[in-house]
């Protein structure tokens, strides 16, 4: 786990990123803030009244130095902001609704990085998935050619590194959908050194079944190799027959890929985000994540029960998918 993370800081060295913690009062959020500038490796910007956020870092005993603080309510460039959400909002927001919606935290710290004053924004301590989701995709909206935003966990063990998704939005992706996931987390894959090698998973391998289930990953497949032609990519596969060499052997052996994938994509949001716990918990995997991806800057959401630590890590992953 440390490995990855040493990775990224390696990559963000000489690339200082400005990422946005609209939950500026919660002290998981003040305790990761304050080590990101102790680190001097990401710019942290709380959302908050100052006075308050100053006063809860004091009683906490917690150093702000070269942390920003930001109040919507005082802020310098406000009307600027209001004027540029009712343009991006397209008749759907008057001025007098969007001066409401943006003293919002979370709507205020999407606009920071819709209007390039910030790289990124990691939300959730506090707010609902909802929450942090929706004004990204009203402001940041996905990137061209992708319809819908998702989420992946890295799945780490020591030196194994793996991409699941969607674990995290979509909860009955078509193939369509499934086909935008495979090749965003490729690219996601990436970002962790990872050379993709993707997987597109079915209760089937290669027409065992058949099934209205079964052929909607197979369509995948076909619209996936269609737009990235490059991408090693293949399905339907069981999960065995994924990650097991003499499993593919058997049942897929024509297939690139032969039991050697690393990123799998899964046919529902219920088999994702129960494989990943079940790989978290039962194989002692640490999970990195969610990790959502296809939107034009990066947004990404905590759990509400996460750790100072959790949202540190996921303030590095943020900015690293800014560069």
């Amino acid at each position: 786990m440390t490995d990855i993370f040493e990775s990224i800081k390696k990559q963000l060295s000489g690339n200082t990123r400005k990422i946005v913690f609209p939950e500026g009062l919660d002290e998981r959020i003040i305790q990761a803030a304050s080590q990101l500038a102790k680190e001097q490796i990401v710019k942290p910007v709380l959302i908050g009244l100052e006075e308050k956020v100053e006063q809860k870092a004091k009683d906490l005993g917690i150093s702000l130095e070269g942390v920003e603080v930001l109040d919507p309510s005082t802020y310098g460039e406000f009307d600027q902001m209001v004027q540029a959400f009712v343009e991006r909002r397209k008749g759907k927001a008057t001025e007098e609704d969007a001066r409401n919606i943006l003293l919002d935290e979370n709507y205020f710290g999407t606009m920071l990085v819709y209007m390039d004053k910030a790289d990124g924004l990691v939300s959730g301590a506090a707010h609902s998935t909802a929450d942090t989701v929706r004004p990204a995709l009203q402001i940041i909206k996905t990137k061209e050619g992708i319809k819908k935003t998702s989420g992946v966990f890295i799945m780490v063990r020591e030196e194994e590194k793996y991409v699941f998704a969607d674990c995290a939005i979509n909860i009955s992706p078509d193939s369509n959908d499934l086909a935008e996931i495979a090749i965003a987390s490729a690219e996601t894959a990436e970002l962790f050194d990872i050379d993709p090698r993707v997987a597109m998973l079915s209760f089937s391998t290669k027409g065992s079944a058949k099934s209205p289930e079964t052929e909607r990953v197979a369509e995948a497949v076909t619209i996936a190799k269609e737009k990235a032609p490059d991408l090693v990519l293949d399905g339907e596969f069981q999960f065995d027959a994924a990650i097991v060499p003499s499993v593919a052997e058997k049942k897929a052996p024509g297939s690139v890929i032969q039991g050697d994938a690393n990123v799998f994509v899964f046919p529902s949001l219920e088999a994702g985000n129960i494989g990943y716990k079940l790989t978290q918990r039962l194989g002692n995997f640490d999970a990195v994540g969610p990790i959502l991806q296809g939107l034009n800057k990066p947004v990404n959401d905590l759990s509400r029960g996460c750790s100072a630590d959790d949202a540190y890590k996921l303030a590095l992953i943020t900015a690293v998918q800014s560069l």
